[in-house]
């Protein structure tokens, strides 16, 4: 339907009484248009009535506490749906608070839009102290993928065009749409307004692989005698699954899957080699990379855990050209989207391709089955207080009974340890924390991935990581949405037990009020909490809670003692090497 304004005589003298439209009701068409129905924010001024009229024109404008988590949550429906999510904040304070997570897509190549309201260019230049003045623009463009500015109401539709596809093309990022309070009422004539309007054509275009690259790679695959393939988020990201699943199937050869890549095939799979990770990256020579990046998550592609010394060698799929050679030499690199690219390799395998040695896969497969004995029975460990593997055992059934439910997944020894235990068998059903290990995501991504894939969610936080981000539970219940949080709450961050080393009274940096309970913050909303001690009673209260759709939070008591520093990536943290007095 077109929304369209009476100019009343009192607006303007000099303007006929003729249909009209304005910046509030353009924005919304133009985002409707290209398929942008769902807007993640908090309101206030001066955006409080575009989310009104949103609401009104049949978009879904889901209101949280606190703008980053909007922004987490606008992030992951990007990288779910391969279209923008888009967060909408107040000005200066409110952008900053979505910046974080602006940011962090940018990082993790997910495809968001940020919208902000801010102060009138004229103010802000000449800094003459408007509510909330802040240089947004300036402020956000070295921190996100692009950042447009929309002054005038007939600029809208290009506009916004612009950042679907800025957002979206080559690597996705994250991209901040600058509106100016003044730019929300201003009319045009309606008609002109519907002609201004742009559906963008073909946002992410195919980038397909050149025959020479992909012929080098090939070869080099060929010459293997130990290969090895690792797939990262954007091999999940580009939803080729059924062109990866032949590729693995066809060519035989053993696969890592990082985090957030995890149940493209599934963690079971006989070629999996996750159970053997350390074996296959010290001992592989030829390693295929498919939208993963040789970062710190992969030690940069050197060092102790790829067996140096080594002569190892590297084939990389990326569809940005500077990812190449960023740590190490790529022998092969093969610059285009993965479905186009996987697509050329399994091409090339039907013309003639021979199976990986099996002294190869016998080693991997032999390493497996040991480390996956050695971990059974930890994981059956039905102790109180629990430990970190049997609480993780009783998730890691609940997990493989419902292989739909997505898992989302944050914190030191709760991400780092849950990572290997808990199996997933279907792509883009495990959400984290991603390339900068950033805190906070959890409950942004639960809200994000029920609304826009309506599957039930289980929210696996550290006590430490809900804390950035707990308020949300009242979203997550105002909303009734299916997701179950469950909190491992050892006291602290890391380990509840640590003591101030000057013996004063404060407590330690990283000790909590000890036996905290979380779950009497989620009966304070109308959701349902649970206090468990031991896996049995984790995987019963988790299992009722997945299967009613009704927002619970389970408070999971788990040894104080339990965990280390920082996880698995204690050496990031420095020590002191002065010797004390």
């Amino acid at each position: 339907m077109t929304i369209v304004a009476k100019v009343e005589q009192t607006a303007s003298a000099q303007v006929p009484e003729h249909d009209l439209t304005d910046g509030f009701h353009l924005i919304i068409k133009a985002l409707r248009l290209n398929g942008l129905d769902t807007i993640y924010g908090v309101p206030g001024i001066p955006i409080t009535d575009f989310g009104r009229m949103a609401q009104a024109a049949g978009m879904r404008v889901i209101s949280f506490r606190h703008e980053q988590n909007a922004g987490h949550a606008a992030a992951i429906a990007g990288y779910l749906t391969r279209k923008p999510g888009v967060c909408l904040t107040v000005s200066a304070p409110g952008f900053l608070n979505g910046l974080t997570a602006l940011a962090n897509a940018t990082t993790n190549c997910f495809p968001m839009i940020l919208i902000s309201g801010s102060s009138e260019r004229e103010v802000v230049d000449l800094q003459q102290g408007d509510y909330e003045e802040m240089d947004q623009l300036a402020i956000a463009r070295p921190l996100c993928k692009a950042a447009f500015r929309i002054l005038h109401a007939q600029d809208i539709g290009i506009g916004i065009a612009r950042a679907i596809r800025a957002a979206v093309s080559g690597r996705p990022g994250g991209v901040y749409l600058d509106l100016p309070a003044k730019l929300f009422p201003q009319v045009m004539d309606a008609v002109e307004g519907e002609k201004s309007l742009v559906k963008v054509i073909d946002p992410a275009p195919a980038q397909i692989p050149a025959p020479d690259a992909v012929a080098r790679a090939m070869e080099t695959l060929k010459s293997a005698k130990k290969p090895l393939v690792i797939f990262g988020k954007g091999a999940a990201y580009a939803q080729a699954d059924e062109a990866i699943r032949d590729f693995v199937e066809t060519s035989g050869i053993p696969f890592l899957q990082m985090s957030m890549a995890k149940g493209l095939l599934p963690d079971t799979h006989p070629l999996s080699a996750g159970a053997a990770r350390s074996t296959v990256l010290k001992e592989s020579d030829v390693v295929l990379l498919v939208g993963a990046r040789l970062n710190w998550l992969l030690s940069h592609g050197k060092g102790k855990s790829w067996g140096e010394p080594y002569s190892k060698r590297f084939i990389q799929i990326d569809i940005e050209p500077k990812e190449m050679d960023s740590n190490v030499e790529i022998v092969a690199p093969v610059v285009g989207d993965i479905g186009s690219c996987m697509e050329a390799f399994n091409a090339a395998l039907a013309k003639g391709w021979t199976q990986p040695p099996a002294d190869w896969l016998a080693t991997v497969s032999a390493k497996k089955e040991d480390n996956i004995a050695k971990m059974a029975l930890r994981l059956k460990k039905n102790s109180t207080p629990m430990d970190f593997h049997g609480a993780l055992g009783a998730l890691r059934t609940v997990i493989k009974e419902r292989p739909d439910a997505i898992l989302v997944n944050e914190g030191a020894n709760t991400l780092d340890l849950a990572r290997g235990v808990i199996d997933m068998y279907q792509p883009r059903r495990r959400l984290d924390v991603g390339t900068w290990g950033v805190m906070g995501i959890g409950m942004g991504f639960a809200i994000a991935a029920a609304i826009e894939t309506g599957k039930p969610v289980l929210a696996l936080e550290g006590d430490s990581a809900f804390g950035f981000c707990g308020m949300e539970i009242e979203t997550i219940c105002r909303y009734n949405l299916p997701v179950c949080i469950v909190i491992f709450n050892n006291n602290g961050i890391y380990r509840g037990t640590d003591v101030n080393p000057s013996g004063g009274s404060d407590v330690a940096t990283t000790v909590f009020v000890k036996d905290a309970r979380y779950d009497r913050m989620m009966e304070a909303f109308g959701g349902q909490g649970v206090y468990v001690t031991t896996p049995d009673e984790l995987y019963k209260a988790v299992g009722a809670a997945m299967d009613s759709g009704r927002p619970t939070l389970v408070n999971a008591v788990i040894d104080p003692a339990a965990g280390t520093e920082s996880g698995r990536i204690g050496n990031l943290n420095p020590q002191s090497t002065v010797r004390k007095n």
